[in-house]
Formats: structure tokens, sequence, C-alpha cells
């Protein structure tokens, strides 16, 4: 990004400190920069200029020349959603048409939180990329499993140490989730050459071999970031599992820290538990597996649960 011009006010150019941001922008010609200002406060304020070749105008722009306004374009920087509305100083320089976006960051927080967020019984965000499905690439989404069950599990990088023990697994338990009905799919922001090639690698090598599940790519990290597990420092996402049910509503969340690996046994029996309560009405106590005694979900009903294993 440009310095700012000789044109800027003596003031302004006092009262704030440049600091670049690594802030991906949909399109290459967009740029984020950030500003601290020197105050008691230390807020944080955010502007985008729309060109490169245009120099963010600070000649008309008063310390509280703002108003709120919804910004609605085609390609917007994807640090702001569709629709939101923010604080907008637009310049009056003509005729260099582009806007000067000032985001205070209390106000930045308070957008970002109402921004969606997997939450259990709401619908799943939904998702479609491209995926290694047989050894052969296919275009898959949520909507190709309307009425299963579906696991969907994220995990760091192709060709690494944790992460093909996990896939492995679930792979190997592919059989047993099939006859429950459950598709499973596995995750990353490798591309889908990356997933054929680890595919194509010999597990004595450290890679999957012959795989049953599909390993989807997400090389834009919108999935991963819909899903609330990409770490924004690295572009990897961390070890999160999502169990929807048929009708695409989120039933379980887990989100594991790097080192450590999931249970594949553990999510085959929470699938198993999810589908007992959604066809019998009972609810499922600490450590149920298939066969073991349930519980009426009420005060009464329960108690013939109590009497039976105390």
């Amino acid at each position: 990004m440009k310095e700012l011009k000789e044109s800027t006010p003596t003031a302004a150019r006092k009262k704030i400190k440049r600091k670049q941001l690594d802030i991906e922008s949909d399109t290459s010609d967009k740029k984020v920069v950030e500003y601290k200002e020197l105050s008691e406060t230390e807020d944080w304020i955010s502007e985008i200029s729309y060109n490169d070749e245009i120099p963010i105008c600070k000649e008309n722009t008063a310390e509280n020349d703002f108003v709120f306004v919804n910004f609605n374009t085609d390609n917007p920087p994807s640090l702001m959603p569709h629709t939101t509305p923010y604080v907008v100083h637009a310049c009056h320089c003509p005729p260099t048409r582009h806007f000067v976006f000032a985001v205070n960051t209390e106000f930045l927080n308070k957008v970002r939180s109402k921004m969606p967020v997997p939450s259990l019984q709401k619908p799943a965000p939904v998702f479609k990329g491209t995926a290694v499905v047989d050894g052969q690439f296919k275009e898959i989404s949520l909507e190709d499993y309307k009425g299963q069950y579906v696991v969907l599990f994220f995990y760091p990088l192709d060709f690494t140490f944790v992460c093909p023990t996990e896939i492995i697994a679930f792979s190997d338990k592919f059989e047993e989730f099939k006859a429950i009905n459950t598709a499973v799919i596995a995750v990353s922001t490798d591309s889908h050459f990356s997933h054929l090639a680890w595919i194509n690698t010999s597990r004595k090598q450290g890679g999957l071999g012959e795989m049953k599940i599909p390993l989807l790519s997400d090389k834009s990290m919108k999935v991963s970031k819909d899903y609330g597990v990409l770490d924004e420092e690295s572009g990897i996402p961390f070890r999160g599992l999502f169990i929807i049910d048929g009708k695409g509503t989120l039933r379980q969340i887990t989100i594991n820290d790097l080192p450590v690996g999931r249970s594949v046994d553990e999510t085959l029996r929470l699938v198993q538990a999810f589908k007992f309560t959604d066809e019998h009405g009972e609810v499922c106590p600490a450590g149920w597996t298939p066969g073991k005694k349930t519980m009426k979900p009420d005060p009464d009903g329960s108690k013939d649960y109590f009497k039976a294993v105390h």
C-alpha cells in the first residue's frame, strides 16, 4: 500500500500509525490496511481503498464524518460480509469513485459476534467443493447427503503425522458407518491434487492408500471458516468434527487442538446414540452403546433406569 500523500493534513498524519494487515480479499486489487489511533482509547480502525492506484483520501475526512450504510457489492473483501451495516466515509474528491471504510474495533467485534457460527440444533453450514472419491475428482456438497447422517471432520494437512492415523481409521470403519446410513467426509485446506497424491502414497510411507471415504478440498478455506475451525494465522483447520443429521441439523461439535487425534469408535457410538434417540424418543446415559438400557426423559420414567442400574 502506498504511503500517505503529502496532501494529507499534518494533524491526521501525526494521529495515525500504519500497520499492514494480512487479510485475504476476494480479488487481488483490494487492499486492507489497519490504523491505530494514538489516543487514550487506542481503538483500531480498518480502512479499505478499492483501487491500489488511488491513495486513501484524507482531504475531506472530518474526525467524526461517518454514517451507517449497508455494504453490499458483488465481491466485497472477506472481512466484510454482504448486507452488513458499517461505519463509512465516502471520498468527496471526484473522479476517484472510491470509498474509504473506517470501522471502529468495538463496532467490528459486535458485527463479528453476529456473524453465523455453527450451533447445535441449527442447520449445518452448507458446503461444496471438489473431493477425491474412489480415486477420481468429484464435486460434492452437503445437499448430496440429504436423509443421511454425515460425519464431517477437518484435519490440518496432507502428508503429516496424526492426520493419516485418523483418516485411515475412519476409512476402515466405512462399512459400519454405512450400515447406519452415515457418510463420513474428511476436509482440509489442501488441493484435491494433493489429496490424490497422498492417497496414491503407500501407508508404509505415511500415505493413505486406498480410501473408502471422500477427501474434500477446501483450498479457499471457506468451509473451514464457515465451520469455525480455521486457524487464521496458519491457514489450516483445527481438528473439528461435526455430526449432521439427515435433516441437515448439527447434533454434535468437537474441536481438538492440533497434536491430539480423535476416536473413531466414539464418533460411531455418538451417531448410533443420536439415531436411537431420533427413532425411539428415549435418551442415552453416559457410555451408552447399542443394546444397553436407555431412559425416558421425565422424572417418573427415568426411575425405571435408575432402579435397574443401582
